[in-house]
């Protein structure tokens, strides 16, 4: 029986391969997910292991790992990142990148991250920039696999929004901030009471919710956790996938997030009132341009900017009047970002797999 591993550095890479996991059941593959138990609770590990049916070992640190692919010898061990340790995996075992998001940050691109035996890509723009850095890399254009489960999804909107407690007649606003740089701190504090003809789902990065650099975040999340129209993701929650289903509209930074919800061709707000750390304010900006891959520019017309807080309603309120006002742009954007979207990465992914292990 073949044996595909997955590794876990950080629970957010699971929804990326879980996809690509219900595939492979359908070819009796032994598929095994490793966990970091540094940044996941066992309880939280364990639990998620029960809802999706994986088969899990924990691990302290990446030295653990490669004693775990010395002993059991998996075909293949998939990354969702770099892995420092590349050269220290027993020959033998193949190593894949599914990146775990579309990557709008210039890490996207480290050479660490083109050493594996096989790189998946999303789209063309992504294979052609990867291979024009690097031209030995070895990539296969499969499409985004974590979208599969949004391109086929037959969910009830109005049965999912009771279940959390909100009012399916009203439009549903999805904010998916990530944790730096972040709009959190310069939302307003009461932005939710402003809202109230909304529902709204917040679902914070988790690095948001777990890092202490983090805190002051996580002050202002739980304050908009007591709102009636409000829901704020749990740890269970650890994929955005189930509240992009159903949400009418997303506001996010320059995430990875803000280019999958386009990809469902609905409207989006990218929200430029950011707060960054005073080293990369004024003439250390530099930073913060270095930080971001300078070439995800050509698709900031994706959505709607805003650049400050108080034009946030209002441009929400056009946006869903006139979901059309990007429709071009964001179709476009996201056949060269995401490429295929017809719901079959996995299983081309799968297929993939399967075939060089013959």
């Amino acid at each position: 029986m073949p044996k595909i591993y997955f590794y876990i550095q950080h629970l957010y890479y699971l929804p990326q391969f879980l996809p690509v996991f219900q595939q492979l059941l359908k070819h009796r593959v032994d598929c095994l997910f490793i966990f970091n138990q540094q940044n996941t609770s066992a309880e939280l590990i364990h639990a998620i292991a029960e809802k999706e049916k994986l088969k899990t070992r924990t691990v302290r640190n990446d030295y653990d790992c490669i004693e775990i692919y010395k002993q059991d010898k998996p075909d293949w061990i998939v990354f969702g990142n770099a892995f420092p340790l590349l050269k220290e995996i027993p020959p033998g075992c193949r190593t894949a990148l599914l990146y775990h998001g579309i990557g709008i940050k210039e890490c996207y691109y480290d050479k660490a991250l083109s050493q594996m035996n096989i790189r998946f890509t999303e789209g063309p723009y992504r294979t052609q920039e990867l291979r024009k850095r690097y031209p030995d890399i070895k990539v296969y254009e499969s499409g985004f696999a974590k979208l599969d489960p949004l391109v086929n999804s037959t969910s009830n909107r109005e049965e999912q929004l009771k279940k959390l407690s909100l009012d399916p007649r009203k439009k549903t606003i999805l904010y998916a901030p990530t944790f730096y740089p972040s709009s959190i701190e310069n939302m307003h504090i009461d932005w939710p009471s402003q809202f109230s003809d909304f529902n709204i789902i917040i679902k914070p990065h988790q690095f948001s919710l777990s890092n202490p650099r983090y805190k002051k975040q996580l002050t202002r999340i739980n304050n908009w956790r007591e709102y009636e129209n409000v829901y704020v993701t749990k740890d269970m929650d650890y994929s955005l996938l189930p509240f992009m289903d159903i949400a009418d509209i997303l506001i996010s930074e320059a995430s990875s997030a803000l280019f999958e919800f386009a990809a469902l061709n609905r409207p989006v707000i990218w929200c430029d009132f950011i707060r960054l750390r005073w080293n990369y304010r004024g003439i250390f900006k530099y930073r913060y341009h270095k930080r971001m891959d300078s070439n995800i520019l050509r698709y900031q017309d994706i959505a709607r900017h805003v650049k400050k807080y108080r034009n946030l309603k209002a441009a929400i309120e056009n946006e869903l009047e006139h979901p059309e006002n990007f429709q071009q742009q964001r179709q476009q954007y996201s056949s060269e970002l995401l490429g295929n979207l017809d719901g079959n990465a996995s299983r081309r992914i799968c297929e993939f797999l399967l075939k060089e292990i013959q």
